[in-house]
């Protein structure tokens, strides 16, 4: 059984609304092949047997007027992420919010016939959001121009500004998430997408 966050509304528009969260966000400089994080994520990436494919952007996902997103717009693909244990992740959108925000939203969906438990990995290893219990506050990502990577924002109480609450997706399931991250700078329009112990994608900012 998918366990949704009601937090999804809420922590968008703490983001929108007070600037100190950009304050609080993990912002860390990449070496020039990537740092040692980032060469981390890419080797566990690279021995999963999952894959990910990239797709130009359709639409923008439509956002309230608290700045944060509403529902996923699903008819748009950005990435599909596949895992080796059914796990799939399908990014539909990467759109900078007004407040110098990057909301990514998508679908985690489980294609195997049974029920899948989320990795603890997709949480992240901060003891900050560990309070927080199941959320994907693990999700980083890379900008390659400007040799950065960005971390998932929090709000002024350390709470992941990104879907939290997902132990299990039943089999055939899908469960809409999204995170926000500092907006990278306007002449970024391309970013990796790296979510623990899954492939590493390359998405469209709009």
């Amino acid at each position: 059984m998918a366990l949704m966050s009601n937090r999804y509304g809420t922590a968008a528009r703490r983001a929108a609304a007070g600037g100190t969260a950009v304050a609080l966000a993990l912002l860390l400089s990449a070496c020039g092949g990537g740092g040692e994080q980032g060469g981390d994520d890419r080797g566990k990436a690279s021995e999963n047997a999952g894959s990910a494919s990239s797709a130009p952007p359709d639409q923008s996902t439509p956002t309230a007027d608290g700045g944060g997103p509403t529902v996923p717009d699903t008819s748009a693909t950005l990435a599909t992420i596949n895992g080796s244990s059914g796990f799939q992740f399908v990014i539909h959108s990467a759109v900078r919010d007004q407040g110098g925000f990057l909301t990514v939203t998508g679908s985690l969906k489980n294609t195997s016939s049974k029920m899948l438990i989320a990795p603890p990995q997709w949480s992240g290893q901060e003891v900050s959001v560990k309070q927080t219990g199941p959320s994907l506050a693990g999700i980083t990502l890379l900008d390659k121009t400007e040799k950065k990577r960005y971390y998932v924002l929090r709000d002024t109480e350390g709470y992941p500004l990104t879907t939290t609450g997902i132990t299990t997706v039943k089999a055939g399931g899908t469960v809409s998430v999204f995170a926000q991250f500092p907006a990278p700078p306007a002449n970024v329009t391309q970013v990796d997408i790296q979510i623990p112990q899954m492939p590493v994608a390359t998405i469209e900012i709009s």
